[in-house]
C-alpha cells in the first residue's frame, strides 16, 4: 500500500531535515511505501534548496512542488492532493506539531476499523496564548451552531485518507477554500485522535493573529449563510423599531400636543440606522466578493518549478 505524505512549506528550512528524518524513522516500520510530495508556498528562506537536497537523498520518493508565489496554505493543501498518487493519503505540517508516532495507529484505524478518514485534535490549547485560545473556541462554538457541517474544536490538518475521500475532496475544486470545513463536507467515516499539544520543532509561526482571526470569518462565509439571514432579521427588527417609535411620536403629540424632539435625538437615529444598514452592506459584500473571485475563475495556484511531470504547467 502506498502512502502519499503531502507537507505545505512556509519558510520552513529549519525544520524540513528533522520533520524528514522523524517521520521516516516512523514510515519504515510501516508496512506501506511512502511518497513524500512537499509544496513550497512561496518561501523567502532557503526551503526550496532544502526540499531540492531531499529530492536528491531519495529521488523516486521525495517530490517538490514550487509555487510562483504565496498563495496560501489552502492552496498548497490543494497542490498536494492533486500531486498525490497513494492509497492513503496524510497530510501534516513541517514544524513537527502533527505527531508521526501517530500513523501506526492511524493506519491500523483504517486498514482494521473500516475508517475512511483519521483526524487528530488537541485535547488542550497549552501553551498558547489565552486570547486566541479564547477565539478559537467561540469560533467552534458558533460555526457548529450556524452551519450544517459540523467542525470538531481542536481539529488539525494532520489526518489520514483513503483514496476515495481524497477524490471527492478533489472535486470540490472551489477558489475560496477552507479545508477543515471540506473534509468535514464531504463526509465518510471519520474518527478523531486526542494528542496533547506540540511545541513547533524550528523557526516561528507564520500565522498572526488577524490572519487566523481572517482565517475564522473565511470559514464561517463558506460554510454558513447565517450573517446573511442575520441581516434580514437585523432589517426587520429596525423597522419594527421605526414603526413603534413614529406610533409614540403621533400619540404623544395627539394626546400631549407634545412636538417632536430637536435635532440630537434625529441625529441619533440617522446614524444608529446608518451605521446597521453599513455594516449588513458589509456582510452582503463578503459574500458577493466571494462570488466574484469563483466566477473569474482563476486558478488556485501557479507552480514555478517541480520534480512532478503531471503537474508541470
Amino acid at each position: 500500500m502506498k502512502l502519499s505524505i503531502v507537507v505545505p512549506c512556509y519558510n520552513e528550512q529549519e525544520s524540513l531535515p528533522l520533520f524528514y528524518k522523524a517521520v521516516q524513522d516512523v514510515v519504515t516500520k510501516m508496512p506501506i511505501e511512502p511518497e513524500y510530495i512537499f509544496v513550497n508556498d512561496g518561501s523567502s528562506d532557503a526551503t526550496l534548496e532544502e526540499l531540492k537536497k531531499l529530492h536528491q537523498l531519495s529521488p523516486k520518493t521525495v517530490h517538490y512542488i514550487d509555487f510562483s508565489r504565496n498563495f496560501g496554505k489552502e492552496a498548497a493543501i490543494y497542490a498536494g492532493l492533486q500531486a498525490s498518487t497513494g492509497d492513503l493519503v496524510t497530510l501534516m505540517d513541517a514544524d513537527l506539531q502533527d505527531p508521526p508516532a501517530l500513523l501506526p495507529e492511524m493506519y491500523q484505524l483504517i486498514t482494521n476499523d473500516g475508517y475512511d478518514c483519521v483526524g487528530t485534535r488537541r485535547a488542550d490549547r497549552e501553551g498558547e496564548p489565552a486570547l486566541r485560545s479564547f477565539f478559537a473556541k467561540s469560533f467552534y462554538k458558533i460555526i457548529n451552531k450556524i452551519s450544517q457541517t459540523e467542525m470538531v474544536d481542536g481539529a488539525r490538518d494532520f489526518r489520514l485518507m483513503t483514496r476515495q475521500m481524497i477524490d471527492a475532496i478533489l472535486e470540490m475544486s472551489e477558489y475560496n477554500r477552507f479545508s477543515k470545513g471540506i473534509f468535514s463536507w464531504v463526509g465518510f467515516k471519520t474518527t478523531y485522535l486526542a494528542y496533547e499539544n506540540q511545541e513547533r520543532v524550528a523557526g516561528s509561526t507564520s500565522w498572526s493573529f488577524w490572519q487566523l482571526l481572517s482565517y475564522s470569518l473565511e470559514g464561517i462565509i463558506n460554510f454558513s449563510n447565517f450573517p446573511l439571514q442575520l441581516s434580514a432579521i437585523g432589517g426587520v427588527i429596525s423597522c419594527v423599531i421605526a414603526i413603534i417609535m413614529m406610533i409614540g411620536i403621533v400619540i404623544r403629540t395627539l394626546i400631549f400636543g407634545d412636538p417632536t424632539s430637536g435635532w440630537p435625538s434625529m441625529v441619533s437615529i440617522i446614524l444608529f440606522l446608518g451605521g446597521i444598514q453599513l455594516f449588513f452592506m458589509g456582510i452582503l459584500g463578503q459574500y458577493i466578493g466571494k462570488i466574484y473571485l469563483e466566477v473569474k475563475r482563476r486558478p488556485v495556484y501557479l507552480v514555478r518549478e517541480t520534480d512532478l511531470e503531471q503537474t508541470k504547467k
